[in-house]
């Protein structure tokens, strides 16, 4: 007689083990982390030269490529905390990858003065949104001349999203970007998500967005998404 066992165990459950480990090293550190994730070119790293303006956000940052420490290198310049991760021919972080980089990253007298940690994920619009990283809080940015339309072309990753940023703000005109299609099309993936429109030449738009990340690590924030 043959015996049926149903296996329902995730196949990223590896993954996903180590991002709860991940979470005890965050809390234990006093670390907000910020998971970025966006398509090459939509301004992440920019978006970090210009968060470490204010002196009351400090952060480090964990950066992820395929080749290249240029990101880190451009971050260390401006006064910034980063440590690369190429990944070679992966297109995504997995939590191992954070885990390994991150004694690195503690060495530094830097990490415990930073509040926040960013992990800028790999330059992609599919592969990141199913890999737990054990982050806070999942941040996808959409710049403008990608597009209005691409909420719906990539559900997954937009599904992820605690907060949408808009970047590259002050080009929507020149390209016809729509905020409220955007804004629709989110609502019928999830509700709720924070959009905000963001320009690295617009102080006030980025004091929105600092502030709205340190509102987020005083509520003690968590991301209810589970990645699948």
């Amino acid at each position: 007689m043959e015996k049926v066992i149903a296996i329902k165990e995730r196949v990223l459950s590896a993954n996903d083990r180590k991002a709860q480990e991940l979470r005890g090293i965050y809390d234990t550190h006093n670390k907000f982390v910020i998971n970025l994730m966006s398509s090459p070119g939509s301004g992440k790293t920019t978006l970090l030269e210009s968060l470490s303006k204010f002196d009351d956000f400090k952060f480090c940052v964990i950066e992820g490529d395929l080749e290249t420490n240029r990101d880190a290198d451009r971050l260390e310049k401006q006064g910034i905390l980063a440590k690369q991760i190429t990944t070679g021919e992966a297109c995504h972080l997995e939590a191992n990858m954070v885990a390994n980089i991150l004694p690195s990253l503690m060495q530094d007298s830097r990490f415990n003065q930073s509040d926040f940690l960013f992990i800028e994920n790999v330059g992609n619009l599919v592969c990141p949104a199913s890999y737990d990283l054990g982050a806070n809080v999942n941040v996808v940015l959409l710049s403008v001349p990608e597009g209005d339309d691409k909420v719906l072309k990539y559900p997954s990753m937009f599904l992820c999203a605690d907060v949408v940023l808009i970047t590259k703000a002050e080009m929507k005109e020149y390209f016809g970007f729509k905020t409220e299609q955007v804004k629709s099309d989110l609502e019928t993936l999830r509700h709720g998500v924070e959009i905000m429109e963001i320009s690295k030449d617009s102080k006030e738009s980025l004091k929105k967005l600092k502030e709205y990340f340190q509102t987020l690590a005083l509520r003690g924030y968590r991301t209810e998404h589970i990645f699948k």
